[in-house]
């Protein structure tokens, strides 16, 4: 199982910080450091590809993902072209996660129809694989086709794997025979259906079986009991994003406990979910500060090598 990172400090979103955030886990031996993107918020990240080039050039190995590039807000031919430059500026460490979008006013904001999200988010993926492969693109018959250069270092392009949340999604994503990211605060129960959902869908659409099964949780080791007790208190009244809900019982949905606790745990997911990549995130408080997460991230590789 391969293990990455969210970024965690949400209130310094400079590149320096982020790119200090990346070589920190990368010190680590995690094998990917992950970036949303997000719009119209005091923390927001609208545009995950360019601190991805700004750790880019500070790292060496680590992988550079996006959590959720979110396809029906682009221009499929200039994603394609800025896609295969940072897998270039990257040599070729890129791992395209995208997804639709879950914010009504974020998807209306770009003027884009939310029953309209899944088709636009399926044509723009259409159109960057074509461009990727060298195609000529035109969007639009009355102008000549173009072809992207350069191509992305990967061939034939970057991973790609689907943010899904939800069973139009997951149908979505199993029928496209690409893996999907599992939702940070879904339930442990939650993601067992959502695998079936995803798993039938693609055998309906004769894929063979996908093996790539990257999961996200919250984990984070605390061995003093009051901290923790402390700890789980806030999180269990920690607000989540607008549109998404999930058990009030941070236990379903989270791994955090002493160090025992979470190897038991991390097993138990990887036994039932097949998990092969494990993308830790940060947790929804402000009271714990980065030196005890990182203290955290730390124990975690510890644990898992």
């Amino acid at each position: 199982m391969k293990i990455g990172l969210t970024y965690w400090l949400v209130d310094e979103l400079s590149a320096n910080s982020i790119s200090s955030q990346a070589r920190f886990g990368e010190s680590l031996g995690f094998d990917s450091f992950w970036l949303p993107e997000n719009h119209f918020n005091e923390i927001a990240l609208p545009d995950p590809l360019m601190l991805l080039s700004a750790v880019s050039a500070t790292t060496s190995s680590i992988k550079l993902g996006t959590s959720s590039y979110l396809l029906p807000l682009r221009n499929p031919l200039m994603a394609a072209e800025q896609v295969a430059m940072l897998d270039n500026l990257s040599l070729g460490r890129l791992i395209l996660g995208v997804g639709r979008g879950y914010a009504t006013g974020t998807l209306k904001a770009f003027n884009v129809k939310p029953q309209e999200k899944r088709e636009r988010f399926e044509w723009c993926l259409k159109i960057m694989r074509e461009a990727w492969a060298g195609k000529g693109i035109s969007l639009n018959d009355e102008f000549t086709p173009v072809t992207v250069k350069p191509l992305p270092i990967q061939t034939p392009h970057p991973p790609i794997w689907i943010a899904a949340f939800g069973p139009k999604a997951l149908r979505q994503a199993g029928r496209l025979g690409l893996p999907y990211i599992a939702s940070p605060i879904e339930t442990q129960t939650q993601l067992i259906k959502n695998l079936k959902i995803f798993s039938n869908a693609a055998e309906e659409a004769g894929h063979s079986p996908i093996e790539t099964r990257p999961v996200m949780r919250t984990i984070f080791i605390c061995d003093n009991k009051n901290e923790l007790d402390e700890i789980k208190r806030a999180m269990s009244k920690a607000h989540m994003p607008p549109g998404l809900e999930t058990s009030q019982n941070i236990n379903d949905w989270s791994i955090i406990g002493e160090k025992d606790y979470v190897f038991d745990k991390i097993q138990e997911y990887r036994e039932i979910l097949g998990i092969t990549d494990l993308i830790v995130t940060r947790l929804r408080l402000t009271k714990v500060s980065d030196k005890r997460f990182r203290r955290s991230l730390e124990q975690i590789v510890s644990l898992l090598a």
